[in-house]
């Protein structure tokens, strides 16, 4: 029997050799009813060939163009003969079998059972992920779970026809595959770069591409450091089951001794994770120091969400030392939160802790608690708009007892607690005037009550204030199309407010940092907290320009400036803002900013304040290009000498971050922060990339240049290398190399 399209013949030869199997599976009750089945027999196969014919009553014999199809497994083979006898396949090549997916076998000729579960392959490879080839001289499969491969050689990289060695391979007696659990099993192991042996591995177990997490040996990394000394980090993940995992890390130098930690568990309605280190040296205060740092997040009921984060540390130099982190400031935070669309709530209580030189946590607000809840009500009175209520609770305290001030520039006792209760309600209306003009109409009420404990002898022990606000804004937007090419957008705005009340002769520690920008041009105060608010009257203009072009590019230009009557200063208190807040006057500093976006990936922003002879109070510039070959970010920022928000001397400095792929395989990096107004390095770095489809090699140098009185400056270089396929894989086929058979 004999034809070009799809024959099926193998159906029924299957059929009948799994009958027995199907009858096994059922039961005669004494009515003659059959009972239920353990087990429903799989599908029979399928047999797609160009020519099927019958040897005898026993054989079955398919040639040109085979496959055969069976529960999942998809078997491809210049001819197939099926024995009814021995009920085995015997496969003559090329052989390809596909297995759901994951791995592919190759083989030049073989003998296997009808059910694609046992037998033997010659000259076989298995493709694992499109990631991991296993080249073997035979190849015996058992239970339709284990591969078991004889003289094997495993490698990622790209084997080319011309006969040369892989970049690295690993060349083992035997492999077993098990296919449930995942795992290579190594017997006699060599791992061999450019068919050079490395070294020798007598047991080896790797975990195959296709598994997700498994026990074992992460990327190694090589570190040298003019601090810590000369080590390698060792990183080994432990799975403690599907949700959970540990990663212990030991970091052995020359002048240290570390290990470092890392717990993750996730859970139906949420996920923790915790990190941290423990070392011994003799760097610091301590001869052991350590660090914990960890974060979580949960799904509550009610559609609240509970978050919290830990930070500490014993020894202030610790993290800047082994470059753990950068952060100058310690918070830990647990906190409450549910947000709606009429209604938000939030509860959180964070402890603080200074790194820095120069600050004294005793005298620092170290335990801070927020409660604040806000609703919206849409009334459906004639005057209509949006009712808004909220309320905010905020206390911090100090450990410090003391009752005077110490050597700073405020009044205030240096040990004092605060506390504030803030009630407010505001009502919210918009227009539209004729001529496109919006209006926006605000009013409310606010009261704000402060109790101080250890307030010393210069300040109120308590005070309440009622404050009544007016605000009336006004907008027209106006937009010209030019012939199609481009967009242009300008909206002038003004806004004039009247704010009551006058600001109690109390401490000012939430709003000691003022930032003027566009985010609160049109704010009714610029104070970040209701301990101060602008009082009086307050008159703010502006203007935005936004041109859009049909290339892609946008450009972006935004003024502003505040002005004030003459009692404003007064009414907001002493040192209510610092000089170089750019508010600190009757007529405020001109706010300017602008943004330019390129079609190609080109991002420039900048933003100034300048004062009446158009001297610069503050100034920042970013700029951002990336494209597929090069990114780039640079920084520019400069803030003058202002004592009252801790800055005895002006900062004036740039930051640059880049990355370039030199060629397919090579790609550099580097970043420098330079300080230009002590005309002096900060940090700078270096680092080059190797990548191809089997390896990644970096290699990174940084220097620190900064030192005090518990850093010193320091360079480190690591070098770390990983094989792709078993630690690290990527979808970009860009780094794969192409062979010149």
């Amino acid at each position: 029997m004999r034809g070009a399209a799809v024959i099926c013949l193998l159906v029924l030869g299957m059929a009948l050799a799994g009958s027995g199997v199907a009858t096994a599976q059922t039961g005669s009750r004494a009515d003659g009813q059959t009972t239920g089945q353990t087990g429903a027999p799989p599908p029979p196969a399928v047999l797609v060939a160009d020519d099927v014919y019958m040897e005898g009553n026993e054989r079955l014999v398919a040639t040109g163009n085979v496959e055969a199809l069976y529960d999942g497994t998809r078997l491809q083979a210049e001819g197939i003969i099926y024995d009814r006898t021995d009920d085995t396949l015997i496969l003559s090549g090329p052989i390809v079998i596909h297995e759901d997916g994951e791995s592919v076998i190759l083989a030049s000729s073989g003998e296997i059972d009808k059910e694609l579960r046992n037998g033997i392959l010659r000259g076989a490879r298995i493709v694992m992920g499109d990631h991991v080839q296993l080249a073997a001289q035979e190849l015996n499969r058992s239970a339709g779970r284990y591969n078991q491969l004889v003289k094997v050689s495993v490698t990622s990289c790209r084997v080319c026809e011309t006969g040369r060695a892989p970049l690295w391979q690993i060349r083992a007696r035997r492999v077993i595959h098990d296919q449930e659990e995942k795992q290579l099993y190594f017997e006699d192991a060599q791992f061999r770069v450019l068919d050079t042996p490395i070294f020798y591995l007598p047991r080896l177990r790797l975990p195959d591409p296709s598994l997700e997490r498994a026990t074992g040996f992460l990327v190694p990394s090589f570190y040298n450091s003019s601090l810590l000394g000369t080590g390698v980090r060792v990183p080994y993940f432990i799975r403690l089951g599907d949700h959970k995992d540990l990663t212990v890390t030991p970091f052995v130098t020359t002048e240290s001794t570390t290990l470092e930690l890392r717990y993750r568990q996730a859970f139906r309605n949420g996920r923790i994770e915790f990190e941290g280190a423990i070392s011994d040296d003799d760097l610091g205060t301590r001869s052991r120091r350590g660090y914990l740092f960890g974060e979580g997040e949960f799904t509550l009921p009610g559609d609240f969400t509970l978050r919290f984060d830990i930070e500490t540390v014993n020894d202030d130099a610790y993290l800047l030392d082994y470059s753990y982190y950068e952060k100058d400031r310690l918070d830990s935070e647990l906190e409450i939160e549910r947000a709606r669309r009429d209604s938000y709530v939030r509860g959180a209580i964070t402890h603080f802790h200074s790194l820095r030189v120069g600050e004294q946590n005793s005298t620092l607000p170290t335990l801070v608690t927020n409660a604040e809840w806000e609703r919206r009500l849409h009334p459906n009175w004639t005057g209509g708009g949006e009712i808004r209520l909220g309320m905010l609770a905020h206390s911090h305290i100090r450990s410090s007892g003391l009752i005077s001030d110490g050597p700073d520039l405020d009044p205030w006792a240096d040990g004092r607690d605060v506390g504030r209760l803030t009630l407010s309600a505001d009502w919210h209306r918009n227009w539209t005037l004729p001529g496109g003009v919006l209006a926006h109409v605000r009013t409310g009420v606010a009261i704000d009550h402060f109790e101080i404990r250890q307030a010393g002898l210069t300040s109120l022990s308590e005070a309440t204030e009622v404050t009544p606000t007016v605000a009336v804004e006004l907008r027209w937007p106006l937009i010209n199309a030019m012939s199609g090419h481009s967009t242009h957008v300008i909206e002038p705005i003004v806004q004039f407010s009247w704010t009551g009340g006058e600001n109690p002769f109390i401490p000012n520690d939430e709003s000691t940092r003022i930032e003027f920008d566009e985010g609160n041009l049109f704010s009714t105060s610029r104070f970040t907290a209701p301990d101060r608010r602008e009082r009086g009257m307050v008159a703010a203009y502006g203007v935005s320009w936004t041109r859009f072009d049909r290339s892609g590019l946008q450009t972006s230009l935004a003024m502003g400036q505040l002005v004030r009557d003459e009692d404003q200063l007064e009414l907001s208190g002493l040192n209510s803002f610092t000089s170089s807040s750019g508010l600190n006057s009757k007529v405020s500093d001109m706010l300017v900013a602008g943004q330019v976006k390129t079609g190609n990936g080109l991002v420039l922003t900048a933003r100034g304040l300048f004062d009446e002879t158009f001297n610069t109070t503050k100034a920042e510039a970013r700029a951002s290009w990336q494209n597929r070959l090069a990114s780039l970010s640079a920084t520019y920022i400069w803030l003058g000498r202002d004592v009252a928000e801790n800055r005895p001397t002006t900062i004036s400095e740039w930051a640059i971050d880049a990355s370039y792929r030199l060629s397919r395989h090579w790609t550099g990096n580097a970043n420098w922060r330079y300080d230009i107004a002590s005309d002096e390095s900060v940090r700078a770095g270096l680092g080059l990339t190797y990548t191809n489809e089997c390896v990644e090699v970096r290699l990174a140098a940084s220097r620190r240049f900064t030192s005090s009185t518990i850093l010193e400056p320091s360079t480190d270089i690591s070098l770390t290398v990983g094989l792709r396929g078993f630690t690290t894989k990527t979808s970009d086929k860009s780094y794969v190399r192409t062979c010149n058979n």
